[in-house]
């Protein structure tokens, strides 16, 4: 069993951990039950991400998810979590828009989705946007490399930073990011080497998913990772077969109901 910190995870704890090279465990969750299992195994950071519109609504993408839905999801997991910091995914076009949308939609997902920070993607064009953000007293984490809300630009769920320019660009952004005040950043899909190296250029912890073993933390998505979901990349490991397992117990039940075997007399009043 993990090591677990005393109280709250917060900004500084997560800073903390990156000094201490505690790595950082994050998952995401969109219900009260699994939220509080993560709590209580000891999961430094909770993620209500926008993710929720794939694994958890059987969207192709992240794009259909709306701002009232993360908060929905948001405000569940909160109240579950009494460790883990809960972070809000900021979803498509509630950010893009003009930064006073952007801080008022930031602002309902820690007023009602009582989150402790936000996430939004893309590199140094949201540097004024995260600055506003910050100034009305909400923490930010920044998501670099495969950033999903832009598939359709990347061509695919491609990975990032492979050549020299866009290595370099993604150095800048990091940098960029961290000046600007992001308190961590989520690496997505980028070459380990070079996630390696922005991770011990910066100050703030970086999580990785698809960037290898060098990052201060790592990141997946819970229903991939317990195997629910058909979801197949490379980086992505199995700690369950859960979806077998519940295809087992469905298939049990209905057997067992249209053989007259549940319920029985003793099973009733």
């Amino acid at each position: 069993m993990p090591a677990k910190s005393k109280g709250r995870v917060t900004v500084q704890a997560l800073r903390d951990m990156k000094q201490s090279r505690d790595r950082i465990s994050m998952l995401t969750a969109y219900d009260f039950f699994t939220a509080r299992i993560m709590d209580q195994c000891g999961v430094d950071v909770i993620l209500v991400g926008d993710t929720v519109g794939m694994a958890f609504a059987g969207h192709d993408t992240t794009l259909a998810v709306r701002l009232e839905h993360v908060v929905y999801h948001a405000e569940i997991v909160s109240r579950a979590a009494r460790r883990a910091m809960v972070v809000g995914d900021m979803p498509f076009l509630s950010y893009q828009l003009t930064i006073d949308n952007a801080v008022e939609n930031a602002g309902r997902l820690m007023q009602d989705g009582k989150v402790q920070a936000v996430k939004l993607e893309g590199g140094r064009a949201m540097v004024p946007v995260i600055k506003r953000i910050l100034r009305a007293g909400i923490p930010v984490m920044g998501h670099l490399g495969l950033t999903p809300q832009s598939v359709h630009r990347f061509g695919g769920f491609r990975v990032q930073g492979r050549d020299p320019e866009s290595a370099q660009r993604l150095r800048e952004a990091a940098r960029a990011l961290e000046d600007a005040g992001c308190f961590a950043l989520v690496l997505e899909a980028v070459p380990n080497d070079l996630a390696g190296e922005v991770t011990q250029s910066l100050g703030i912890p970086t999580i990785g998913i698809g960037a290898g073993p060098h990052c201060d933390g790592q990141v997946l998505v819970t229903p991939d990772m317990l195997g629910i979901t058909n979801f197949e990349v490379k980086y992505l490991k199995r700690y369950a077969e859960v979806g077998a397992a519940m295809r087992d117990a469905f298939e049990a039940y209905v057997r067992d109901v249209k053989q007259r075997v549940f319920p029985t007399e003793e099973q009733g009043y």
